[in-house]
């Protein structure tokens, strides 16, 4: 792949995304702009969610059936045509039913991330995926900051408008940067029902997948937890600050952005094992750190910073290194494999975003604290009970376990 290449994709990915986070931004100003209650309006940010849940399913999994290039601008003119029906929506219900559609196809980064694991040679897979990693980071913490500000400027309509048109010629340009692919023989001509249970199927037959599975969903779900609670604390009687002082925290966390292509090579050189043991002990320190946050004051804050920076750049290097397992288990599945990993991950950070709250409103942070601490801490016995690598596996390799700790 040429770095033109890689750099395309990555935007594409930050687009994706940041289609599926803008809409956080302008909920008050949609609840303004069509006269309805916020709470109503906050029914748009939750289509959205609840349709990209639906399109890691659904249409994720095609990826290992449909050609990509293909895949990829139909699900990129899917994704444009619905945000300019959301742009262009006269009351709530109609805009609520484009958001649903804008959220289940808006996974095109989920489809470039098996396409690019395909394309690179294993010894670059690592690099490259941290690249992808950093653009969809990018989009998220970007996307809040575009709508919020041009919403202001021109309206809640703009920024829907924006995103519509920068998708669609996103779409334009995958039709000729992105190389044909050919899907393998053993994923066509399957019933679409049967294929869409295979994501199931590879969670039963590949330990590795369950392995890097759980691990994700465990430290996604530490994440979650804190970062649902931090809006808490800030704005509490520790702090006393305004819901934009969490954002401004987390535009700090885009240092994370310069670290996930680091940790990617360094999967590249060492293996996918050895990064997640580094960012499993990064996460349990993390918690260590963020504790002081209870402190309140210049010292808590500075606390808090510090430890979100650890958390957020020990949580996207694993994910590096667990994408690198997870895709070199079979080259045939990957979409597949795809949809499994981050259904799980995405479930992990549901739950421990109820969990979070519900240790801040009952034990304030230092439950917060402790829960990433647990979720974490899971995560690093099952990795340290993992067979050791076996001798001289190429660089990248995925380790092999035994059953030390269960499967």
């Amino acid at each position: 792949m040429s770095r033109r290449l890689v750099l395309i994709l990555a935007v594409t990915c930050a687009v994706a995304v940041g289609n599926l986070y803008f809409p956080q931004a302008v909920g008050p100003l949609i609840a303004a702009g069509l006269d309805v209650p916020p709470d109503e309006a906050a029914l748009v940010v939750t289509a959205t969610q609840i349709g990209y849940t639906a399109g890691m399913v659904l249409l994720v999994p095609l990826g290992d059936r449909i050609r990509h290039r293909s895949l990829l601008v139909v699900l990129l003119s899917l994704t444009g045509a619905a945000l300019l029906g959301a742009g262009c929506a006269p009351a709530l219900p109609p805009l609520v039913a484009a958001s649903a559609l804008v959220g289940l196809t808006t996974v095109a980064a989920q489809v470039i991330g098996p396409l690019v694991a395909g394309l690179v040679a294993p010894d670059r897979r690592g690099a490259v995926l941290g690249t992808l990693l950093s653009g969809s980071t990018g989009g998220m913490l970007l996307a809040r900051t575009f709508s919020g500000v041009l919403g202001e400027w021109l309206g809640w309509r703009a920024p829907y408008l924006v995103a519509a048109v920068v998708t669609l010629v996103l779409a334009a340009v995958m039709r000729y940067a992105v190389p044909e692919t050919v899907p393998a023989a053993s994923a066509t001509g399957r019933p679409y029902a049967a294929f869409l249970a295979e994501p199931l199927r590879l969670l039963r037959a590949e330990p590795e997948l369950r392995r890097s599975c759980f691990y994700q969903a465990a430290v996604f779900g530490g994440f979650s937890a804190v970062w649902t609670s931090l809006a808490l604390l800030l704005t509490g009687p520790a702090y006393g600050m305004g819901a934009q002082a969490v954002g401004l925290l987390a535009l700090v966390g885009g240092v994370t952005m310069l670290c996930t292509p680091f940790a990617g090579r360094l999967v590249d050189r060492h293996g996918s094992d050895r990064v997640n043991l580094v960012s499993l002990t990064g996460v349990l320190v993390s918690a260590a750190v963020l504790a002081g946050g209870a402190l309140g004051g210049p010292a808590g804050l500075a606390a808090l910073i510090a430890g979100t920076l650890l958390l957020d750049t020990a949580m996207q290097s694993g994910m590096v290194a667990n994408q690198g397992r997870v895709y070199a288990l079979r080259p045939d599945a990957r979409s597949r494999l795809n949809t499994a990993y981050m259904t799980c991950a995405y479930s992990g950070g549901t739950a421990g975003s109820w969990l979070g709250v519900r240790a801040y409103t009952r034990f304030g942070w230092p439950a917060v604290c402790a829960l990433l601490a647990l979720l974490a801490g899971a995560a690093l016995v099952r990795h340290l009970c993992a067979r050791r690598v076996r001798p001289g596996p190429p660089a990248g390799a995925v380790a092999q376990t035994d059953g030390a700790c269960g499967r």
